[in-house]
């Protein structure tokens, strides 16, 4: 699956690199929160996709903080 190899991409990554990547996720969904607001988000369904990727960098993270 998709979000397989996404999250086999995302252990193979250092802590400051996740970090990075959770920042520009964040960023990315507040982009895409507004465009949803002004009615300018043609594909509402990359919201939805945004936050489980934020969700799996962050359960990354804390399995890495936890070993």
């Amino acid at each position: 699956m998709k979000s397989n190899k996404y999250v086999e991409e995302l252990k193979a990554k250092s802590a400051a690199e996740l970090n990075e990547e959770l920042v520009a996720a964040k960023k990315e969904l507040f982009n895409l929160r507004f465009q949803n607001a002004t009615n300018q988000l043609d594909n509402t369904s990359r919201i939805k996709e945004v936050r489980r990727n934020i969700a799996r960098i962050q359960t990354v993270i804390a399995q890495k903080a936890n070993a």
